[in-house]
């Protein structure tokens, strides 16, 4: 049986928590083929990032026309983007109809705090997005206004598929509490997803999987509800099977496959 291709596009992780390989992980782990268009290059590790080179758009652009030329893909994702340039590039084609099933991860900021993405890049892609899965900090970004607490993110998810999203999936992991709330909002209907809150320093990539993992989903068919709801678990179960791991002196990658679950 063929496999179910995705595409991710995304900025290269030297440490392989996030971005593209954090992506084609998920993909793999969940049955789907991976294909991928970097947009930049990190140096990275665990404890944060020493450097950023994007790639030249036209760079982007032939990944893009390679890949799509070839492959059917059924789902595509994006996460760091670097430049409003590289954004215009991807834009164009999720504009001319060649990215279905998008999933628009607002990656602005790493969890080091390194800043990675400009607002005005992800604000072009918004637009034609199935999914977007902005965390609290670019929600705010985004929005302009504070996102600290669950009625925050209500307000914000609803502001924000006002602005062009069908779904917003705003994610509460960085919050306190002992729960891990998210907001999707899509539809004229609110929900929260709540799940037990992992205690554990091994969360980098969590962004980057959660948004793989729902376009996975999609590309299986799935209704934005339940692939939002599955992609919560499998992150869940992530979180879970990498706490006892010791890889790197930083915040630690999620267990993709399984591993110790």
């Amino acid at each position: 049986m063929t496999p179910r291709t995705l595409l991710t596009i995304a900025g290269s992780d030297s440490g392989g928590g996030a971005g593209i390989q954090a992506d084609l992980k998920v993909f793999a782990a969940l049955g789907a083929y991976g294909t991928s268009v970097l947009t930049a290059v990190t140096a990275q590790n665990t404890r944060g990032v020493d450097a950023v080179l994007p790639l030249p758009p036209r760079t982007v652009t032939e990944q893009l026309d390679s890949v799509l030329t070839d492959f059917t893909v059924r789902a595509v994702k994006t996460g760091m983007l670097g430049t409003p340039a590289i954004a215009d590039v991807v834009a164009e084609a999720a504009r001319d109809g060649r990215l279905p099933q998008l999933v628009v991860d607002p990656v602005l900021v790493a969890t080091s705090g390194h800043r990675l993405g400009v607002v005005g890049a992800v604000e072009r892609l918004l637009p034609y997005a199935r999914v977007a899965t902005p965390n609290c900090a670019e929600a705010a970004a985004i929005t302009g206004r504070p996102v600290d607490d669950v009625a925050a993110m209500v307000v914000a998810a609803e502001a924000l598929v006002a602005g062009g999203p069908e779904y917003v999936v705003v994610t509460g992991g960085d919050l306190d509490g002992g729960e891990a709330v998210d907001v999707l909002h899509g539809g004229g209907v609110t929900t929260l997803l709540r799940a037990p809150r992992v205690t554990t320093r091994h969360t980098h990539g969590t962004g980057c999987s959660f948004s793989a993992a729902i376009a996975v989903r999609l590309g299986l068919g799935d209704p934005v509800p339940a692939a939002v709801g599955a992609a919560k678990e499998y992150v869940l179960r992530a979180l879970t099977g990498a706490r006892g791991w010791e890889l790197g002196a930083g915040r630690g990658p999620l267990n993709h496959f399984g591993w110790s679950a």
